[in-house]
């Protein structure tokens, strides 16, 4: 289990040839739904890009991103977010998965 300030990264390894995702935005930490869409689209756009061993990930929203006062989305909300999922990605890319 990996943290960041919005995000807990669940692994395990799996017997296919690739890595897999699972993604969790509960409504209670992104009341809106164009948020929640933001936050799963913008994960898998980097898993798909991270070169990962063949684990199955789960990464979930742990803390709220934004209120229904703030704007849905903002390009600084997607910034940080990206920069988050990043290192949580590069954290796996580098861990070793025991056999």
């Amino acid at each position: 289990m990996q943290k960041s300030a919005h995000f807990v990264l669940y692994t395990r390894p799996n017997e296919l040839a690739h890595a897999r995702l699972g993604v969790v935005v509960a409504k209670r930490f992104a009341p809106r739904a164009v948020t929640r869409n933001t936050i799963k689209r913008v994960t898998r756009e980097l898993f798909r890009v991270t070169a990962l061993p063949p684990i199955d990930c789960v990464v979930r929203l742990s803390r709220p991103v934004n209120s229904k006062d703030q704007p849905a989305t903002t390009t600084k909300l997607k910034v940080e977010l990206r920069q988050e999922l990043t290192r949580l990605f590069a954290s796996q890319k580098k861990a070793r998965i025991p056999k």
